[in-house]
């Protein structure tokens, strides 16, 4: 599988969908620190919201084959600025996080992905399964099962 860095505010699923992701039992904790493992690279949100620590990010960038953005279908906000795929030199993709949320705005999220350019994004849900194979058909590589 592509080695995949997951980007996005506190609280946006990232956790939640690497379990998800990895066939893990789905169970909420607090991402302290970048937890690198075999073919996710998970980050806390506070990276990508504290200017301070967010050149850690481009760090860690350079580690993965793809670049997650995860917004999570209700945000009330994108903590993405438009043309911000423009800086990254690997692929860029979008996730809408929890689109079974009854709150979820996925349409909004999506508008919101393809501003900040990403060209192929993935409405998913952790809970439900939902768009979680398609994800992962999409970071398989020849070769994986």
């Amino acid at each position: 599988m592509k080695k995949l860095i997951l980007i996005g505010r506190v609280a946006a699923g990232k956790t939640t969908l690497t379990q998800a992701l990895r066939g893990e039992e789905i169970k909420y904790f607090k991402t302290q620190y970048i937890n690198y493992l075999d073919t996710i690279i998970d980050t806390p949100g506070e990276y990508t919201e504290r200017r301070e620590t967010s050149g850690a990010l481009s760090l860690y960038s350079y580690e993965a084959d793809i670049v997650g953005l995860v917004l999570s279908a209700n945000e009330p906000y994108s903590i993405f600025s438009p043309c911000l795929t423009s800086m990254v030199n690997r692929e860029v993709i979008g996730i809408v996080s929890g689109i079974d949320k009854p709150d979820a705005n996925v349409e909004r999220v999506t508008r919101w992905l393809k501003l900040a350019g990403c060209k192929k994004i993935f409405p998913v849900s952790s809970i439900t399964g939902e768009g979680i194979k398609e994800l992962l058909d999409y970071l398989k590589e020849e070769g994986d099962e």
